[in-house]
Order: structure tokens, then C-alpha cells, then sequence
């Protein structure tokens, strides 16, 4: 499953790839949490173990997407330009 965080006054975003089998309404309801703390950090493990932690009153929109193994790359089959 892959996570994108924006950041308040940054143009990139955080882009974290976690487990597969990760609960998606379980990390909406820590992201919901935290960020209704004043003052607290949102911390995610990502699937290499990695822990990122962003200080939720810079939070300005968190995505949370489908698993890796679901998305497309846009290849198109090859197509002979020779005639027969």
C-alpha cells in the first residue's frame, strides 16, 4: 500500500510504500488521531522497517493508495511496423 503526505510550505511529498496486507480503515483511524492531537507526531513504518515521522500540524493532505502489485505501468504491446 502506498501513502503520500504533503507538507505544508513543501513541494514534494512524503511518499511511503507499506506492507501490502496493511489494514487501510486501521491507518485512516491512527492518521484521524493523530492528527487531533495537538502537538503529536504521525509515525509510519514503512515495509523495510523504516519509521518516518511528520509533525501533524504540518499535515496538509494524506492519500492512501492501493497496493503496489495493483497498478499498471502504461506499455503498449509491440507492434510490427514491417510488412509481410
Amino acid at each position: 500500500m502506498e501513502i503520500r503526505i504533503g507538507v505544508t510550505y513543501s513541494p514534494k511529498e512524503i511518499e511511503i510504500e507499506m506492507e501490502d496486507d496493511a489494514a487501510g480503515d486501521a491507518l485512516v483511524e491512527q492518521i484521524s488521531a493523530s492528527v487531533g492531537e495537538e502537538g503529536s507526531m504521525l509515525w509510519l513504518t514503512d515495509k523495510k522497517g523504516r519509521r518516518v515521522g511528520v509533525p501533524t500540524a504540518k499535515l496538509s493532505y494524506v492519500e492512501i493508495g492501493a497496493p503496489r502489485s495493483d497498478r499498471r505501468v502504461g506499455f503498449t504491446p509491440a507492434v510490427s511496423t514491417t510488412s509481410p
